[in-house]
This record gives structure tokens, sequence and C-alpha cells, in this order.
């Protein structure tokens, strides 16, 4: 079950790797210091809403097990409509949301129109984007794991075609590929949504559109969702705050730390991959009271992930320096990029664990867990091991990033073990 949402989310990175390539063979840093702001950015804003995709999983996988068909159609029109009145939103609200997003990043002068001119046009996105997180949601809830695959490969598909036609064909930068990432998201959306009408035939009964209205039904949503919006917030701004710095350290750096998040990308996707079967079948099985499969998923799949971590790292030492080059042309960046390379060759090593256990809290709503232990680990690790560390300069920020995944590791892991020494999960 893990191979289709894995290959899904490697495929997630496509669109900065692509975005990254085109713009990085330009001949200058610029533009493409700009699209890792504005990339950061949207990471940042779009994924403080990533609890349209985690709530929905977890949510779901347990109306499944319990085979309650029509809480699974309630969950899916809620959280797409959810998404799109959000996305409707921060368009509306634009301009403070960029001009903060903007100030916060602190961009060079020859790199600020750039950046701008991005975020501009990529916000146009944010209602197809977060529709988009709901239905993979549903889709991993549901045990359908080759839905996000399909329609990540259509977005992807669509943008680097898009990506090249915009800077090659009609002379644009930044902003034709900020333009060609908008369009791919819709696209991809409205693939989506075909492929969750189909779906849906496959379940009993049906749900009146006036179930939308009833705000009552959204009380699930909207507490499974504030734990995970703030555990959610701070891991991002963890990225913003990495983004931030490296910009501080010239265009270099920045542009450096932008390629080698590609990796992390990479790392993070390809090994919830693993984790979004967990959250499916844990929340199955959860929603069952079935104690004795619950574990076993937990266990096999954490057998096939600590394989799958240990192939990126032989990946990563043995294609590291040529991933670069075809990423960027700038011989300064990659200069700098294969200076800090050995952090991210460890990575999937310390990141396994934290993904997995994710699955797990995430299959079982215990998302009030996952947001303590995450305030612990950005207040009480990340930022004291940056300030320690800042005489490392760049290497200070990579610390601080593998500080963070052994924290968050750890912590997780004690909950875990509370919750099946006291029996939280399979009491009642």
């Amino acid at each position: 079950m893990a191979w289709p949402p894995m290959v899904s989310n490697i495929t997630t990175p496509l669109l900065g790797l692509v975005d990254t390539a085109v713009v990085g063979h330009l001949g200058t840093a610029t533009y493409l210091g700009a699209v890792a702001i504005g990339a950061s950015i949207f990471s940042f804003l779009f994924w403080a809403f990533g609890f349209l995709r985690m709530g929905s999983t977890g949510l779901t996988a347990q109306a499944l097990g319990q085979e309650d068909y029509r809480r699974v159609r309630e969950l899916l029109l809620q959280s797409i409509l959810m998404g799109l009145v959000i996305g409707l939103i921060l368009i509306l609200f634009r301009g403070p949301i960029l001009d903060l997003a903007l100030h916060l990043m602190s961009p060079s002068a020859e790199v600020a129109p750039w950046a701008k001119s991005y975020s501009e046009i990529r916000i146009y996105s944010a209602p197809a984007v977060l529709a988009g997180y709901a239905l993979m949601g549903w889709f991993f809830g549901v045990q359908y794991s080759k839905g996000p695959l399909w329609m990540l490969l259509v977005i992807n598909l669509v943008n680097m075609v898009l990506d090249y036609f915009a800077v090659y064909g009609l002379g644009m930068a930044s902003d034709g590929v900020a333009w060609a990432t908008v369009i791919a998201h819709y696209v991809g959306v409205v693939f989506a949504l075909f492929l969750a009408w189909r779906k849906l035939q496959t379940f009993d009964g049906h749900v009146p559109l006036s179930a939308l209205i009833k705000w009552r039904e959204y009380v699930a949503l909207v507490r499974v969702n504030r734990y995970l919006f703030v555990r959610t917030i701070l891991l991002l701004l963890v990225m913003l705050f990495f983004t931030s710095q490296g910009a501080r350290q010239g265009d270099a750096i920045l542009a450096a730390n932008a390629v080698l998040l590609i990796f992390l990308m990479i790392i993070s996707n390809a090994l919830d991959g693993f984790a979004f079967s967990v959250e499916a079948l844990c929340g199955e099985y959860y929603g069952r009271k079935d104690k004795t499969n619950f574990q076993k998923v937990i266990r096999l799949s954490t057998y096939w992930a600590l394989l799958a971590a240990l192939v990126l790292m032989f990946i990563f030492w043995l294609f590291g320096d040529h991933i670069i080059h075809l990423l960027t042309s700038v011989e300064s960046v990659r200069a700098e990029a294969k200076l800090y390379l050995p952090w991210l060759i460890t990575f999937p090593l310390l990141g396994i664990w934290s993904f997995m256990l994710d699955g797990v809290f995430i299959g079982t709503t215990s998302v009030k867990q996952m947001q303590n232990t995450m305030i612990l680990c950005v207040l009480g690790v990340f930022f004291p091991v940056w300030f320690i560390s800042q005489g490392l300069g760049n290497h200070g920020l990579w610390l601080s990033q593998a500080a963070l995944f052994i924290a968050r590791a750890l912590t997780l892991y004690i909950c875990y073990r509370q919750n099946l020494r006291k029996d939280v999960w399979f009491s009642n």
C-alpha cells in the first residue's frame, strides 16, 4: 500500500525541482533566490492549512473502519468546501499577507522585486492547492492511494511543460514559473475531483448538500484541525526561519540552501509515503478497535521505511554532486551546496522515526500530543541549538535541523509508549 503515496510524494518536490532547474540555468542567482523566497512563503502559507490533508485522513480512515459510509462522504465534501473558502480568504487578504511575508524574509534588493512578482501570482493558486490537500487526505483515508499519485503526476507534468514554455518560449523568468504552477494546480484539482466522484460510486448511501451548511457537522474536523494547525505553523516557522537566515548570509547561501532543501523535500515526501499508509491503516484498525493489526502495521511499515531511508542515503552519497549540478549551473551556488551536502546524507536516517510516528498519531487523531511535542521540540531544541551554534554559520542552521529531527522522534516515541502502556487507544 505504501508505494503509490511514496511515488506521489516524491513527485511533490518535482514542482520545486523543475522550477529551480529552469531558473537555475538563467545565469544568475537572482531568479533562483526569488523562487526560493516565494516557494518558502507559499510552503509556509499553504502548509499552515495542511490540517486539511492530515485531519481528513485520520477521520476518514476511522469512519471507514466503522463502516460509516455517510460520514466518509460528508468528510470529503466538508474538507473540500473548507479548503476553497480558506483559499478565497487568502486571495482577498493577499496584500497585507504578502507584504508581511516578504518583510520577514528580508530578500536582497536584487531579489526582492522578483520575489514580490512571483508571490503576487502564486497566491491565486490557493483555492486549488487547499482543495487538493482535502482531496489527498480523503484519498488516503479511504485507502485509494493511487488517487494522489495521479493528481500529483498531472500537476507536475503540466507544470514542467508550462515552465519550459513560459521561460524559454515566452522569455519570462520567475514570474513565468509562478504562472505555470498556478495553472498546473487548477488542472490537477479538477482531475482529482473526477477521481473522487468515481471512488464515491463504491460506497453506499448519499449525503444531501444541505449537510454542508450544518455547522455542527464540522465539529470533529475543527477539533482535530486546531491542534494540527498549531503543530504545522511551528514546523513551517522553522522552514521560514531557515530560509530567512540563509538570506541574511548572502544570495549564494540562500540559493545553495534552496537547492539542498529540494533534497530535504525528497526525503520528507518519500518517507511520508509510508507514514500515509500508517495513517490510513492505523486509523482503520483504531476505528475497529483491532489492537493486534494496529501494532503489526506499525512494525512492518517501519521496517520498510527504514530500508527506504538507507537507500536514499546511499543515493545522496553517490549522486549528490550530480544532482546539485542538474539543479544549477551557477558555480558559486554549486560550491556552497556541496559544502553542506553531508548534512542531507544523514537526514533520511534521522528523520524516518518521526515521520512514522506522525502517521500513528494522525491515524488515531491523537493530535493534541503532536502539537505539544512540536512546541517542545521547536522552542526547546531547534532555536536553542541554533542560538548556541550561530558561530558555525550555515552549518549551525543544518545542525539545528538535525537536532529537531532527533527531538521529534524521541518525544513522540515517549508518548507512543505511554499510550500503549496505559491502553489509551483501545480501552473502550
